[in-house]
């Protein structure tokens, strides 16, 4: 049986082949977006584990929507007004996908920086967007060509990771903020916020999102995988009724509803007394460890390799002179250390700048010293 064409045009993704590598034990990762395990609230999270048996009625069938005690505690939180609502997903990749089916028609334009997250190009290609970007600057995205692409291209909607951006790490300014939210309720363009690391902010203070200044044009998308665990698979959209309505409709005939167990339990979490300590461990382990990656960076890398400081999130980019990206990781595999190479967080990956993306979550203090000890060997023999 023929696959769709939609799916003929998707390459298979070079993450999960360097993932896969990566599994051997001699091999320190560097690649992919995993929190470590050590911070998985489990301990916060088993007196509701525990209390799940006396609550028969979360194993039946739920609403489309979600968990009416997890919507209404995300409503408060959030602090929504009257006129929007939240709607459970199945972690927001699966938020992203929905959005992307009932709103994107082939041939129809999405905007994305360039660099960005790889799996957002995936959700648009399996609908046969036609991907504009934008390039990125130290403060976001590049506003000149980000209004030039609304005028030319009227593009439906524009897809960002506004708080330290995946791949790159790149926290948008006050005033980029501001202006994309102008940009976009001028030029009629939904504005799609993914924020799965808004909360990992190790330096600094918090900016509004951008959603602040637009949101009767935008649509917001959330993670509790970074903050609680990714194997509960719960994210959460946000937006006007009226924007998430159509999703609610999309999402009955993929998966009925979201697993209501595991929405009890994140209420139970998010509702814990120490989950705001929790919070506090979270964002100083991930300092500590960045602030390790940084400096031995910083120390052992040739000084033709360029690299910026983050804020938060769980990614360093690191510019290199110019190179053969995807050589140059399979060469770190088989020196033990494993990264994910420039070209593939492109649409188009002819001629992207040269660069690696470096995780620093999921690895402890040493390892990572040693990664870079390794990072820095390859690369001094292959850039002089």
């Amino acid at each position: 049986m023929e696959i769709a064409h939609s799916l003929q045009q998707i390459q298979s993704s070079y993450i999960r082949e360097i993932l896969a590598a990566a599994t051997d034990k001699n091999v320190i990762s560097l690649a992919g977006g995993l929190p470590d395990e050590k911070t998985f609230p489990i301990d916060l999270m088993k007196p509701t584990l525990e209390s799940l048996s006396d609550m028969p009625e979360v194993f039946q069938y739920g609403a489309t929507a979600g968990y009416g005690p997890l919507l209404e505690l995300l409503t408060e939180m959030y602090q929504l007004p009257d006129t929007h609502m939240p709607m459970i997903c199945t972690g927001s990749q699966q938020g992203l996908d929905l959005i992307a089916r009932a709103y994107v028609n082939p041939n129809d334009t999405v905007v994305m920086e360039a660099p960005s997250y790889l799996g957002a190009m995936q959700v648009f290609g399996l609908v046969q967007a036609n991907i504009a970007t934008v390039s990125q600057t130290d403060f976001g995205p590049n506003l000149e060509e980000l209004e030039q692409c609304f005028i030319q291209d009227s593009p439906k909607m524009f897809y960002a990771v506004p708080d330290f951006h995946n791949p790159t790490g790149v926290c948008w300014s006050l005033e980029t903020r501001k202006k994309v939210a102008e940009l976009c309720i001028k030029y009629k363009v939904a504005f799609i916020e993914d924020a799965p690391y808004r909360e990992l902010r190790f330096t600094g203070e918090a900016l509004p999102m951008v959603s602040t200044f637009c949101p009767d044009d935008s649509i917001v998308l959330r993670s509790f995988s970074k903050i609680a665990s990714p194997g509960l698979r719960i994210g959460a959209v946000t937006g006007k009724k009226s924007y998430l309505e159509p999703l609610i409709k999309v999402k009955q005939g993929a998966d009925l509803h979201s697993s209501v167990p595991m929405q009890a339990l994140l209420v139970g979490l998010l509702k814990h007394p120490d989950f705001g300590l929790h919070m506090e461990q979270i964002q100083s382990l991930y300092k500590q460890r960045y602030d390790v990656l940084f400096a031995e960076l910083k120390k052992q890398l040739p000084e033709t390799c360029i690299l910026n400081p983050v804020d938060g999130g769980m990614f360093i980019w690191l510019s290199l002179p110019d190179c053969d990206t995807f050589a140059l990781a399979k060469t770190l595999i088989a020196n033990g250390v494993a990264v994910v190479p420039s070209p593939v967080f492109y649409p188009k990956p002819e001629g992207a700048p040269s660069a690696l993306r470096l995780n620093f979550t999921n690895a402890n203090a040493e390892e990572l010293v040693e990664a870079v000890s390794r990072l820095a060997k390859v690369l001094n023999e292959t850039l002089n």
